[in-house]
């Protein structure tokens, strides 16, 4: 059983930051307004995930990898959480919920963590990022986001841009 989305205790809070994150879509021909637009979203509600899932997505793909860092491992660890899984990515297993399920939780999960490795791959952290990815493409039976692609750049030395995460 999949738990709820955990949501702000304030709503209004809440709403404010989802407006904010809207005003970062509508900036994205300027970084600097939109990156203001989601620190004002994660000043608002740091624990809503839709917040975190935009600071993670504007960092990701601005190629700022350090940034999108805490972001992907939040991500990982409330999805774990919903899922009612091990928060460490370590410990999980394919057995431990349906990763290929329809629902967007295991999804979430799985990108994320792939993600999560990916950011610590460009970042240097080659064997640990390698690893988290080993993890995604070990727990996807069907390698929907291509972990397993992403794993062979890895480990042939590719330094090619494969920003897909």
């Amino acid at each position: 059983m999949i738990a709820p989305i955990e949501k702000s205790d304030d709503a209004a809070e809440n709403a404010a930051a989802l407006l904010a994150l809207k005003d970062a879509r509508s900036a994205r021909s300027d970084p600097a307004a939109a990156e203001t637009a989601v620190l004002r979203a994660l000043q608002l509600a740091p624990q809503d995930l839709e917040v975190r899932l935009g600071a993670y997505r504007f960092y990701f793909y601005n190629h700022r990898y350090s940034d999108a860092l805490p972001h992907a491992q939040f991500i990982v660890e409330h999805s774990a959480r919903r899922l009612n899984i091990p928060v460490d990515w370590r410990a999980v297993s394919a057995a431990d919920t349906d990763f290929s399920a329809l629902e967007s939780v295991p999804g979430l999960y799985l990108q994320a963590l792939l993600a999560w490795g990916y950011c610590n791959v460009r970042l240097g952290e080659l064997e640990l990022g390698r690893e988290a990815v080993a993890k995604a493409a070990e727990i996807d039976p069907s390698d929907r986001f291509g972990a397993q692609a992403i794993l062979e750049i890895i480990d042939n030395g590719d330094d090619s841009d494969a920003d897909e995460a």
